[in-house]
Order: structure tokens, then sequence, then C-alpha cells
């Protein structure tokens, strides 16, 4: 596949971003060299069985420039030299005016850093999530004169500031993103809206095989209750709280159990919330797991509930990977139709609908899937049709190898002109 690709990551390896392991190992798989570049360390104890098989190396850089100084030093001494510094700082000057903080002046440093110490044997840079990735990735391509390219998520396209967006898309070579929403939200900040385009993420389905019959539980059965499924990081946009209201709303006869599987910084606040509504028994918070123990917990539950919602910054999801993969398991889906969410879940066909913060009516919507197996049953059955048919990672990693093969080609040709 010829020269090297950088991709530089947020955090490497994270349990809560299996999507981008996956489609890592598949460019691996496609014989692509690359190196992974990760603005901070690790915070998770586990790993996926999926990171051991990447067999790529993984560079950290400075994730804050005062506990490196010496190397953070030795960058800015080796790029003064380079003929886009200049240029490069330039640029920075302009963005730290219009965000005058901390961040803005340790993403200048780390692209110093990746165009000194990793750029001489890279031909191109790609960076997950368009926000701070991608601004030290910006930095350093520009230092060094490389080609870039981006994949936008959720939070990065719709926390980040118009003019940011505009500047980024407009020096990229492309960009990708995972729904639709998203696609059209950035192109209407690209300068050439035709750079943006839809690649979903999908799911390895040889990782997610058929789960088999599905249970009959109606809640009725004190000692085989109901068995509730969320998974998803405690941050606010998940609407978790939600579900522990609507919990509390339950019959008093249904017989039942949720887990939530997800780290994330309000975890305390909702195990509080659970016991202040008198449901902490009721409710286990496993915190972050591998991915064989959330399957194995998908197959077990009864109904999937994430009711999301946009949060008071404005950041949303997209479409959450873990709703296709439950859904892989047969799962039906109670949700909110924002965002990429009804690219997969469609109401009353393969899963339920709720407004967001409506606890009332996600407890009566749960109330009634809980205690009717069958159409429970039957949403998920359709929700594993579409998602084997349409959702397959495979088809969409091949959209992606032929934009990073054609650039890598483009930069071989700029190099040898």
């Amino acid at each position: 596949m010829g020269k090297t690709i950088g991709v530089v990551l947020k955090g490497y390896p994270r349990l809560s971003e299996t999507f981008i392991a996956q489609e890592i190992l598949e460019l691996q798989r496609a014989g692509f060299r690359l190196e992974l570049i990760s603005l901070r360390h690790p915070t998770d104890k586990a790993q996926h069985p999926i990171h051991r098989e990447i067999t790529a190396p993984v560079h950290y850089l400075p994730e804050y420039l005062h506990e490196e100084p010496v190397r953070v030093m030795r960058a800015l001494l080796a790029c003064i030299f380079k003929p886009g510094f200049w240029s490069a700082i330039s640029a920075f000057l302009r963005d730290f005016r219009r965000d005058f903080t901390r961040n803005r002046l340790r993403r200048f440093g780390q692209g110093m850093v990746i165009a000194a110490e990793y750029a001489p044997r890279l031909s191109f840079l790609y960076a997950h999530f368009i926000h701070t990735p991608a601004s030290a990735t910006r930095y350093g391509a520009m230092i060094a004169g490389l080609p870039w390219a981006v994949s936008a998520h959720a939070k990065d396209i719709w926390t980040s500031p118009a003019w940011e967006l505009r500047e980024k898309l407009g020096e990229c070579e492309w960009c990708v993103t995972c729904t639709s929403g998203g696609r059209d939200e950035l192109a209407s900040h690209a300068p050439k809206p035709e750079k943006v385009s839809l690649v979903y993420h999908g799911i390895d389905l040889a990782r997610f095989p058929a789960a088999g019959a599905h249970s009959v539980r109606d809640g009725s059965n004190s000692s085989d209750p109901l068995r509730f499924l969320t998974v998803g990081r405690a941050v606010a946009k998940k609407g978790i709280d939600t579900i522990l209201d609507a919990l509390a709303l339950l019959p008093p006869g249904m017989n039942w159990r949720w887990t939530h599987i997800g780290g994330g910084p309000l975890k305390a606040d909702l195990v509080a919330q659970a016991a202040r509504l008198g449901i902490a028994d009721k409710c286990s918070f496993l915190g972050a797991l591998p991915q064989a123990e959330v399957l194995e917990t998908y197959r077990d539950s009864d109904l999937f509930i994430l009711p999301c919602r946009v949060d008071e910054t404005g950041d949303r999801d997209g479409l959450p990977n873990v709703i296709v993969e439950a859904q892989s398991q047969g799962l039906a889906v109670v949700s909110t139709a924002i965002s990429g969410i009804p690219e997969l879940i469609r109401d009353d066909v393969n899963g339920r609908f709720v407004d967001p913060d409506d606890s009332a009516e996600l407890a009566r919507i749960i109330a009634n899937l809980g205690a009717d197996p069958a159409t429970r049953n039957a949403l998920g059955s359709e929700g594993e049709k579409i998602v084997r048919a349409k959702f397959d990672h495979k088809s969409a990693i091949t959209d992606l190898i032929a934009k990073l093969s054609a650039s890598l080609d483009g930069a071989r040709k700029g190099r040898a002109a």
C-alpha cells in the first residue's frame, strides 16, 4: 500500500471506542502501514480483544506540555526550520485569538511533536474527531507539509465553532462522518461540501453472531425478572437519568432488573439517583466492560433502553454503535428520534421512540414491551435483519480504503513532481 499513515486519536485504547479499533484493524488487514498517535494515555484498565489484534505501533504525545518540556522544546527547535512552520504559527495565532485557552496552546505543542518526531516517516495524517485531534493534526500537517483527512463523529461536530469547522474542512483533503445528519451539518460549513462523505461505522458481524432464541419473560415471575439494559457512558446526552425516573414509575407488580454498562463522570450521580428513587436494589452499575462481556449481557437481556438527548452544550450522539450492537442480537430498542438514530431505528418497526426527557412515556413503553414478549421480540428480529443487511462494517470500510489509497497515491505523485 505504500507509505505510512499516521492515525491521530484522542486516546488509545478506549473501551468506549470499539468502532475506531475496528476500523484500524480493517485498515491493517487491508495492508496499510499505520502508526497510532494518541493525545492521551489510556485510562481504562481493561482492553477489548480487538486491541490485541492491532499490531501498529502506538505513540503518545505530551498530554500536558509542562510535563515534558524538554521534548516540546526539542520539537520547537526541529520545527522552526521546516518550511511550513511560520504558516502554522500564523494559523495558530489566528485560532488563539478566537479560542484563548490552554487547550489551544496544547494542541499546537502536540502538533509540533507530530511534525518533529513522526512526520518524517509518514506520508499522510488521518485524525479521528474533528475537534482536538484534528487541531493537533492540522498544525502538524501544516508544519511538515503533509496532506491530512479527518473522521468526524458526534460531539466534535456539534460543539465545535463554525469558524473552526469551516477552516479545517477547507484545509483537509476529505472528511467522513457516520450519520446523514452529521454529514449535512459539516457540509453546510465546508467551502467544498463534496469533501464530506457519509461512511457508517457498522459492526463486525463476525464478533456479533446471531443470538438465537428470544426470551419470553413478561415480568410476572419474581424469580426470573425482566432484564433491561443500557450501554453507554454516564454523560448527560445519553439520558440515563430519564431511564431511572421511568423505572421508578413502572407498575409495582412488574418484576425487573436494569443493568448499566459504561463509565463516565455522572456515574456516581446516577447511583445516588437510583437510591433516592428507591430502586437501587434493582439496578446494577457495572462500569466499562470488555466487548465479550458486553455481548453476553446483550444476549441475556430483554430490552435495550437509551433515550438520548441534546445536552445544554449542544452535544448529542450520532448513531450510537451500542444500538447497532443491541439490534444485532435481536433486542428491541427504546430510544429517541434525534441525530442519526432514525437512520436505523424506525418506530413500531424495530423499536420504539420516546421524546427526550419524557420519563412518564418512557415508563409506559417499557411496561408495555416488557409485558408483551411477542411484540418485543418481533421488533428485535426486524432490527437484526436490518443490521445484518445494512450495517456490516466491511461495506463501509471499502469506501474508506478507497479514499486512503487515493490520498496516498496523490501524496506519492506530489513528491515525484
